[in-house]
């Protein structure tokens, strides 16, 4: 995106929270990413101002450095992706309202339905989500789900964009050419007969991996093999579990593991399950095409309406419905074969939702949003650097979070 023709991307980071080593409470251990997240492009950090720094509460992003990188930076457009359960996105939205630059903002949420919290959410989103979706010029959703969400709530279709959710998919392609499937395998003292389902997600609740353990204790195969690839607070649960329907000698805990590592776990793998009760979307399942490998997701996956295409590219089964879930791990594990196809499926299907069409997309959602708003940019000229070094027809800022809860 920042080497297209059509763009000067300037990203204004108010957390680094993931590009940086620190404490990651939902993986339950300390977390630093081993590729290079902020390289290539032009970014800034936007100073965190906060009482009380942190991702998870309103108050715990308060950038204030944004009002004034917006209102004197003269851009033709402004995304954001801080969610709106956080200061500084009201701090951005009232910066390029004021200044009347277009602005797109978002959600990655496909229904009303919250992560966490009761019933009383979805009542209170019914009403305010209209409300707020109607302040952008255009509104970015990242999945067929996600759109039409939107139009669910009376947000017109000429204003909502789909720009897909991708991963570097050149990246995984040439990563799990390199690995050696075996030499994985052996360092989970499995043999390369044996069939491997992997879990590969955070252990926490709305993971559900437990509903995986108890699907696979069911299917009773002596030659299948679980590995969960993940950290999290239901780590102990699963290992007591896994001891009490006698399935621990087949099972496999990897703990945290980083991406540089993830295309080895995907390859030598057969089969992803993704068994959450709320995954917006899941770059899980693009990370697992892209590696050669089907899905196996439950209904309650965003992923599931655009990459999943049951019996070809993967399966989806109603999610909690362990029955339903072992009974397609027969099907699956006495079908090596049919597995190999599948994953080749998978991988065909990726080649169009791409950074490419996430780019294209991004761009097509600008143009309108600077239509709409009546802006001219063809008759700004090049700007000083000097006055103003984070000039440039947009600017994203984002904090690594769920905007939907």
């Amino acid at each position: 995106m920042a080497n297209h023709s059509q763009l000067d991307l300037t990203v204004a980071y108010c957390s680094l929270q993931g590009a940086q080593a620190g404490y990651d409470p939902e993986f339950g251990t300390e977390v630093k990413w081993d590729i290079p997240l902020l390289d290539g492009y032009s970014w800034t950090e936007m100073p965190n101002r906060s009482l009380r720094p942190g991702l998870g509460r309103f108050f715990g992003l308060v950038n204030p450095g944004l009002w004034t990188l917006i209102r004197r930076g003269r851009f033709d457009a402004v995304i954001i992706h801080t969610g709106y359960v956080y200061a500084t996105f009201w701090i951005g939205l009232l910066a390029a309202k004021l200044s009347r630059v277009p602005i797109l903002f978002g959600t990655d949420a496909v229904s009303l339905q919250p992560r966490v919290g009761g019933s009383w959410k979805r009542v209170v989103k019914r009403v305010a989500w209209p409300l707020l979706f109607r302040l952008a010029d255009q509104v970015l959703t990242l999945s067929t789900g996600g759109r039409e969400l939107m139009l669910s709530l009376g947000i017109p279709e000429d204003r909502v964009s789909l720009t897909p959710y991708v991963v570097d998919n050149d990246w995984w392609i040439a990563r799990s050419a390199q690995v050696n499937r075996a030499a994985v395998r052996t360092t989970w003292q499995v043999t390369p007969e044996q069939p491997v389902i992997l879990f590969c997600a955070k252990l926490q609740p709305w993971k559900r991996p437990l509903d995986l353990l108890v699907a696979f204790a069911r299917v009773d195969d002596p030659s299948a093999v679980l590995v969960f690839a993940g950290e999290g607070p239901l780590r102990g649960q699963i290992e007591a579990k896994a001891s009490a329907l006698g399935v621990q000698e087949r099972i496999r805990m990897l703990g945290f593991v980083n991406q540089s590592q993830l295309p080895g776990v995907y390859s030598a793998a057969d089969v992803l399950i993704l068994s959450s009760q709320y995954e917006a979307f899941g770059v899980v399942v693009n990370e697992a095409m892209l590696s050669g490998r089907p899905v196996i997701a439950s209904d309650r996956v965003g992923a599931t309406r655009d990459l999943i295409i049951p019996g070809c590219t993967g399966f989806v089964y109603p999610c909690g419905d362990t029955a339903a879930l072992a009974e397609i791990l027969r099907e699956v594990i006495g079908d090596s074969g049919h597995l190999v196809e599948m994953g080749r499926a998978a991988r065909e299907r990726m080649t169009s939702w791409s950074p490419q069409e996430n780019i294209a997309a991004t761009v097509d959602a600008i143009a309108r949003a600077v239509a709409r708003l009546g802006r001219n940019t063809s008759r700004r000229g090049p700007r000083d650097r000097s006055e103003d070094e984070m000039a440039s027809p947009m600017v994203g800022s984002r904090a690594r979070g769920d905007q939907s809860s």
